[in-house]
């Protein structure tokens, strides 16, 4: 984890309220994994707490931001130009482990961005790749670059785009074998979602969206419940920005 000046290489609107954040920092970049995040910090004195903001995208250079406006401090991102700088600190969390079968990739919602580069680094070690997107409507998002890395089956809510349902029923209506399955997304269709593959005898892994306070595991701000107890806190829970984002469906009491 590295905190650092990163320099805005690209912003541009791809939704409504949504934005994709292109920002150079060698150091985060290289070490970053799938299902890790950043934190970014407000120019504004006033704002001390940073936003979290999963990581879209890497190369060697710069890490792609996708998110969507939600208060103060993701508005003023949405204003950074080319060349302003902005300070971040990463990379934050648990990734994804390596696996080594077919994966089901499903997102949903402001939980899609991360899965891009999930589902990249699963085609890139030769395994079939199958992505699952939940959307409100047939306004979609990043829909159409999934597709470089396998199958692409679109869920909307108002059924005007894909399977009329959660991602969940779209799952169930093309009968996907769920053997591994990986998501981000609300908490309700992470829920749903993994009780259906764990029912079905696969295993599921999620990463969990929660607000933050301070990003790095000190205040306890962001906390979600497990079956074991957990060595820092002594209870029954840990910390989403520390031991997660990223758990095994399983270990978690839902």
């Amino acid at each position: 984890m590295k905190y650092s000046i990163g320099t805005v290489i690209s912003i541009k609107k791809i939704g409504e309220g949504i934005f994709d954040l292109r920002v150079a920092e060698p150091g985060i970049a290289r070490d970053a994994e799938p299902g890790q995040f950043v934190c970014l910090y407000s120019d504004d004195g006033a704002h001390l707490l940073p936003r979290p903001i999963s990581i879209c995208e890497r190369d060697e250079e710069s890490v792609r931001l996708v998110f969507r406006i939600a208060g103060y401090g993701t508005k003023e991102f949405s204003e950074k130009k080319p060349g302003d700088t902005v300070r971040i600190l990463g990379p934050i969390g648990n990734p994804y482990p390596a696996f080594t079968s077919n994966v089901i990739v499903v997102g949903g919602g402001i939980g899609i961005p991360p899965m891009l580069y999930l589902a990249r680094k699963c085609k890139e070690a030769g395994l079939k790749v199958t992505t699952v997107l939940g959307y409100r409507d047939k306004n979609t998002f990043l829909d159409e670059e999934f597709k470089a890395y396998g199958d692409v089956i679109i869920a909307t809510d108002n059924g005007d785009l894909g399977v009329h349902g959660t991602v969940v029923d779209a799952i169930r209506e093309k009968d996907l074998d769920v053997s591994l399955v990986c998501a981000c997304g609300p908490m309700p269709m992470l829920k749903g979602l993994s009780k259906y593959v764990l029912e079905k005898g696969g295993r599921c892994y999620v990463s969990l969206e929660e607000r933050m306070a301070c990003g790095v595991g000190a205040c306890l701000g962001c906390i979600t419940k497990t079956k074991q107890v957990d060595g820092h806190s002594h209870v029954k829970n840990q910390r989403i920005c520390t031991e997660g984002p990223v758990f095994d469906a399983s270990e978690l009491d839902w």
